[in-house]
């Protein structure tokens, strides 16, 4: 080992502990000494040192005793002579700085409350762009993911990138990977944070580029999730620094890249993460640490090419990755799924309420199509001008040994996941109501409608390879064809929907969550029963079931009822317990019979909301086909827009149309017969289903008696009508309680 590192390192750890030391005092010199500090919203104090340490941290007198550890750690000064090349002095003061480094970030929020923006998402207008060291919240939510493997490792990128288009590209590079990217430090007053802001690019952790702060000192909050990981999702105690350590170099895939010159401060923090077995590797001449030891290979690796920064990172951590080489233009993982495709970056559309888009995945014969064969029949989005809409009709046929016809709605939902995994794309929706929003990005980049049929080819052969064996992929853009394949896919989505049509709630132990659009609503846990499909319309009771067969780990997961709590209102203590733990703590429970008292969270993708409407003593409902307004004073984009977003909204909730005239619809609060209001385009598609499920409610003639917009958009309107005919909800119990 060079004794150029070490001596680097350590005059590195003298030069931090000092510094902070000055800092400590000028600030007892300041505050009153009992003056509370910490991070912001967390159960942790300082994390690193009190997760290796035990040391609560909780007022600015507290921040002697860690200082004075850090003191204590740091090994002699390398010797002009005679130098012993070990690796635990520097070790020592690489723990001894980031010790002093959180000290330090601790002071800054004390003077500077405002500089960190405590929140997932940066203000960018508003000129905030460091979130700083996650609170609790953000750890439960993005920690689970590194355990469950879904977010494979971070990088931690700490300076700038030679130019705008090379920092892009090193980040693309991780994100198509799945690992997040932790940005701290500046190289020359440039951040990489900034770069991807120049470059276009959507910072926070939605996209899993997390700008934590512009200086060395704020890479310690990398450190610090990594350690809250350990405790709260590996059981860890505080103060046992071994078992720390050693999760994290077994569990937390991290590593460090360097881009820039590399001084004293940021040696000794390379220094440090070495005893959490992240090795560093710099795109400079830096002297190197090749013999392994505490990291799994290589501990510093230096002259690393910028286009080869990420497969080396990923080698040298150990770290394996399925990568998934997909032949589109624009990159493709799950770190996109939460981006927007917003009105300003729009270039154009399908589905929406603006024309029809629908998916339908259908079993073949294995003679019947070819295997990777990916058609566009009508004009693409490159026969397009800015602004326009096109309709959509994307066909996929699967043929495989061990298909089923069963598994079709599961394999036809993942469309929602897959085009959102592409770069610059957005799909909202499902069945026959999908949304895609293409951005001018992916245009420039070449995007074309048949890209989504070759990302739809790759992933279903990646992610259920034990089931298939071919798949082929249609994409119809001409009117005619759309319409007819909706009429097809109606069709079907009907026969699916009353596989279920004879069982009831009470006749199964076990209900199935489905968390696939946690991506747009993240609080939002959709829970299916025989007697509420889901609310995107895409899910029943028996698509869950065959989904988890399919996929074990996968969104649709059993809950166990466990006691029913309240039979009325359809609560209970097994399905709470659930949607808690899937919420990450945010929801804590739901009923499934009512939309008055606390009703299950709705997201974006569905297919109707109800929503009360007082003055009527009734309800109303409102599907995404219906664009004009309601009785409730909104239309259905403002009400999506409302209570949209993973809420539990009493007086509001989503559902499915085919939910509408099954047995527990609102039953809680009266069923089907507090339906004053719906649009005459939803009305009609389940005309006979309501006729039916009103002569079992002993109102044969309730469709008759449901007000449309034909009759009126206000309460004040259709009020008179339902008086004239008698609607039963007039006379029922009045339904605010």
């Amino acid at each position: 080992m060079s004794k150029l590192v070490a001596f680097a390192a350590i005059q590195g750890g003298y030069k931090v502990v000092s510094s902070v030391e000055g800092e400590l005092k000028k600030a007892l010199d300041t505050y009153d000494a009992s003056t509370k500090i910490g991070f912001p919203n967390t159960a942790y104090y300082l994390p690193v040192i009190y997760s290796l340490t035990g040391m609560k941290c909780e007022t600015l007198e507290d921040l002697l005793m860690p200082m004075e550890f850090a003191r204590g750690l740091l090994p002699a000064h390398v010797k002009s002579r005679n130098h012993l090349p070990y690796l635990g002095p520097l070790l020592d003061a690489g723990m001894a700085a980031l010790f002093a480094y959180e000290v330090k970030e601790a002071i800054r929020i004390l003077n500077e409350p405002d500089f960190y923006i405590p929140q997932e998402d940066p203000d960018i207008e508003a000129g905030k762009i460091w979130v700083g060291p996650a609170d609790d919240t953000i750890l439960r939510k993005r920690g689970v993911e590194f355990v469950d493997g879904s977010a494979p490792g971070f990088a931690a990128i700490v300076g700038a990138a030679p130019d705008i288009e090379t920092a892009k590209m090193i980040v693309e590079d991780y994100q198509k990977k799945s690992l997040y990217i932790f940005c701290a430090a500046n190289h020359n007053g440039k951040t990489l944070t900034e770069q991807c802001l120049e470059a276009g690019m959507q910072i926070g952790w939605n996209t899993r580029i997390v700008p934590f702060g512009p200086d060395i000192s704020s890479a310690i909050f990398a450190l610090g999730f990594a350690n809250r990981a350990a405790m709260t999702f590996g059981g860890v105690e505080p103060g046992d620094y071994k078992a720390i350590l050693h999760y994290n170099k077994n569990r937390i895939f991290a590593f460090v890249n360097a881009l820039g010159d590399i001084g004293t401060e940021w040696a000794v923090a390379a220094a440090g993460c070495v005893n959490w077995g992240f090795p560093t590797l710099a795109d400079t001449d830096i002297p190197e640490i090749l013999p392994t030891g505490l990291c799994t290979y290589e501990h510093v690796v230096a002259n690393v090419s910028h286009d080869e920064i990420c497969q080396r990172s990923v080698e040298v951590r150990g770290l394996k990755v399925t990568i998934s080489e997909i032949d589109i233009p624009c990159a493709f993982g799950p770190a996109f799924e939460g981006e927007r495709v917003r009105g300003a970056d729009l270039y154009c559309q399908m589905g929406g309420g603006k024309t029809q888009c629908t998916e339908l995945v259908k079993m073949a014969e294995m003679n019947e199509i070819e295997d990777g064969k990916v058609t566009v029949v009508g004009p693409d989005v490159g026969d397009l001008k800015e602004g326009d809409t096109l309709p959509l009709g994307i066909y996929v046929q699967v043929a495989g040994r061990e298909f089923q016809p069963d598994f079709e709605p599961i394999l036809e939902r993942q469309i929602h996941h897959m085009t959102n995994y592409i770069q610059y794309i957005m799909h909202i929706g499902q069945r026959n109501i999908a949304w895609v929003r293409i951005s001018k990005s992916a245009i420039e980049k070449g995007f074309t409608l048949k890209d989504i049929g070759v990302v739809i080819h790759a992933k279903y052969h990646q992610d259920f390879t034990n089931i298939l064996d071919k798949v082929e992929v249609t994409l119809y853009t001409e009117k005619a064809d759309v319409d007819k394949l909706t009429k097809r896919a109606k069709a079907e989505y009907k026969t699916r929907d009353e596989r279920v049509e004879n069982m009831t709630d009470e006749d199964v132990d076990t209900y199935y969550s489905c968390t696939l659009c946690q991506s747009f609503a993240p609080n939002h846990v959709c829970s299916v029963s025989p007697e509420r499909t889901g609310l995107c319309g895409a899910y029943n009771w028996m698509d869950c079931k065959a989904s988890f067969d399919i996929n074990p780990t996968g969104p649709n997961q059993p809950i166990e009822k466990g006691e029913c709590l309240d039979p009325v209102l359809g609560q209970w203590k097994g399905v709470n317990d659930f949607i808690y733990k899937a919420s990450k703590g945010n929801v804590t429970h739901y009923n499934f019979y009512s939309m008055i008292i606390d009703p299950m969270t709705t997201c974006g993708c569905c297919e109707c909301i109800a929503a009360v409407l007082p003055i009527c003593n009734g309800v109303m409902t409102v599907s995404r086909e219906y664009t004009g307004e309601t009785p409730s004073g909104m239309k259905f984009t403002t009400l999506a827009g409302v209570m949209g977003g993973g809420a539990s909204s009493p007086g509001f909730v989503g559902h499915s149309k085919f939910n509408i005239t099954q047995g527990k619809f609102i039953v809680g609060d009266g069923g089907l017969l507090r339906m004053v209001w719906m649009p005459k385009i939803l009305k009609e598609e389940i005309k006979e289903r309501i006729e039916k499920r009103g002569a079992e409610m002993g109102v044969p003639d309730l469709y008759d008696k449901i007000a449309d917009e034909t009759v009126g958009i206000t309460e004040d309107e259709i009020m008179p009508f339902l008086e004239k005919v008698g609607h039963p909800a007039l006379k029922m119990d009045p339904i605010t309680g």
